[in-house]
């Protein structure tokens, strides 16, 4: 049975696996706290367009192969040569760039699986409107697989071969060079008196998969009712969201956003993710925060609220954010910052290069921060065009999120705010992190960090440096680790206290529908129920007669994994039964 738990969620949710390359020359291992790791292979992988476009089944069959023919002679795909209809005409020149931003500088809303504010298809059929070049884009209309997909990857790309897509230059109005704050040492800031009242904390969750119960426990750690709590719930997740819908209704400070979006590793969709949350953020009726913190589940506090909320209010002014270093080229490379990218079917494209916009400062690192109320409010509310040419930019880039504000900041009137730290220790290495696993979802190669675990501990008490939370920490690979955390901040659970080592996870909900259960799973979660009613029987001191008319019925209400010692325990299920007079008509097996 547990070889087919592990069956049925890798054919559920995992894509086609290729073997990473070798390195090339130069590509050693990733940035500190950025995610990029080299550069993938999809720009090679073009061929696979030409045995695709042999296939009669395809509905751009056609089309592929006009294209592959030209392809093959000179890597270009020509532009479709029908008329366009009034008022569909495809964007360009510094139109199309005004059109993209829409009103206020805010790109336009879009569908669902694609970047809000792309140049959306002009119809239902694929037509490029100008003439293709290069193997990036070549590569990328190869692979995607629908029209739409298509049609917004040539849109991108003729507008950026026309020059109007990315800005060429951005202002800037820092006036300093160079770091603005090498950081603040933990025991210089406790010595300082606080001014002030104590600040307030607006804590964005960013989760999603079905690990309630560990967010549940991170909610725990960090609640506090001075405190504000929004959590976005990826689209996929609709078992979490409802957890975490019925959760947020039992208090006041904490919301669910109303909208949810598909966020995948490295896309754009997570940087408009964070933009629409801090919109949300500063208009909510009451929430008068101070701070702006990101967390996913996978994080968890090092200090004590107490510790954070006063050495914040001694830091009014200060945005936290981690940099990369001082190799700025080799960020640039490494983060892919120079080529231009699109998000469309829940997949990063690589389209091909671009020039980084001059007159400003490029930076990045970590896409986990702590940022002030005032500077949010001038990333999201401003008309600086320093702002709107950066969020055009940053829309076709690869993790966006981990430059974005980086940039904006060391450029910005505010420049001056920045610490170079985001007051996390991460659990980084890179041997075991940078596998290339994102590459079915993103034309790029990324990292990961590890899980922490108890022999980790040591690394999570930084005496020094004011660090508040540590990632990343996962109760199916370890939950000991959070214990001594629970107990270094807050002390010993009270004696009793059961349940203290097992951790369970709901694999399955009868609310997800008929497909969210295989055939698969459906036989063993019924035979593992099967076998745990017939041991009930033989244990039972109830009269076997009465045991016999208990049967399982339909299909489970809800199955969960338990979880000890990091390993895989057993299979809980609660099912509708049929039974005699007086007994329960759900059933849960163990």
């Amino acid at each position: 049975m547990l070889t087919w738990t592990y069956l049925g969620e890798d054919t559920a949710g995992k894509g086609r696996q290729r073997k990473p390359r070798p390195l090339d020359p130069g590509e050693g291992s990733k940035d500190t706290d950025s995610s990029a790791g080299r550069r993938g292979s999809a720009g090679r992988r073009h061929g696979r367009w030409r045995g695709r476009a042999e296939s009669p089944g395809l509905p751009v069959a056609k089309v592929v192969r006009a294209v592959t023919s030209r392809h093959r002679a000179s890597r270009r795909v020509p532009p479709a040569p029908p008329p366009e209809a009034p008022g569909r005409q495809n964007l360009s020149g510094a139109a199309a760039g005004e059109a993209l931003v829409g009103a206020a500088g805010f790109p336009p809303h879009g569908d669902t699986g694609s970047v809000e504010g792309a140049p959306q298809p002009t119809d239902n059929g694929f037509t490029p409107k100008c003439e293709i070049v290069g193997k990036d884009a070549l590569s990328a209309l190869a692979r995607a697989s629908t029209k739409q997909c298509q049609q917004e990857i040539a849109n991108v790309v003729c507008l950026h071969q026309a020059g109007s897509l990315m800005p060429k230059a951005v202002p800037r109005h820092c006036q300093l060079a160079g770091k603005m704050s090498p950081g603040i040492q933990w025991e210089e800031i406790r010595a300082q008196p606080v001014d002030g009242p104590p600040v307030r904390i607006a804590y964005m969750l960013v989760v999603h998969g079905r690990a309630i119960r560990q967010l549940k426990r991170l909610l725990k750690a960090v609640y506090h009712e001075q405190h504000f709590f929004y959590i976005h719930v990826d689209k996929r997740s609709n078992y979490l969201h409802r957890e975490v819908v019925e959760l947020a209704q039992r208090y006041e400070n904490v919301r669910v956003t109303p909208w949810r979006m598909v966020t995948i590793w490295g896309g754009a969709s997570l940087l408009r993710m964070y933009l629409r949350s801090m919109r949300d953020l500063l208009e909510v009726p009451g929430w008068a925060w101070d701070f702006f913190i990101n967390l996913s589940a996978t994080d968890y506090p090092t200090r004590t609220n107490e510790e954070l909320v006063a050495f914040l209010s001694k830091n009014r002014d200060k945005n936290f954010l981690k940099s990369h270093g001082r190799d700025n080229s080799r960020f640039i490379k490494k983060q892919g910052l120079d080529r231009l990218f699109h998000e469309c079917d829940s997949h990063m494209w690589r389209l091909g290069e671009r020039q980084i916009p001059s007159g400003i400062v490029v930076d990045g690192g970590s896409d986990w921060f702590v940022l002030t109320r005032s500077f949010v409010e001038y990333v999201v509310y401003t008309d600086d065009p320093l702002v709107a040419q950066l969020r055009q930019f940053y829309t076709y880039t690869l993790l966006p999120a981990e430059s974005f504000f980086h940039t904006v900041l060391e450029n910005s009137p505010a420049c001056e705010s920045l610490v170079d730290n985001n007051l996390r220790v991460t659990n980084w290495n890179r041997k075991l992190g940078c596998k290339c696993q994102y590459k079915h979802i993103v034309d790029w190669c990324g990292c990961s960090p590890n899980d922490f675990k108890p022999q980790d501990f040591l690394r999570l008490q930084q005496v020094s440096r004011p660090t508040f939370f540590a990632r990343k920490f996962e109760s199916t690979v370890n939950q000991e680790v959070l214990e001594i955390l629970d107990f270094h901040l807050y002390g010993s659970y009270p004696a009793g206290t059961p349940a203290l080592k097992a951790y369970w996870e709901n694999t399955y909900d009868v609310a997800d529908g008929p497909g969210g259960l295989s055939d698969v799973m459906l036989t063993a979660y019924t035979a593992f129920s099967r076998l745990s009613l017939r041991h009930a029987a033989t244990a039972a001191p109830l009269p076997a007669t009465s045991l016999c008319r208990l049967a399982l019925s339909g299909t489970p209400k809800s199955v969960f994994s338990g979880i000890l010692g990091g390993c895989w325990d057993h299979w809980m299920s609660l099912w509708p039964c049929s039974a005699g007079p007086g007994w329960p008509h759900h059933m849960t097996s163990r």
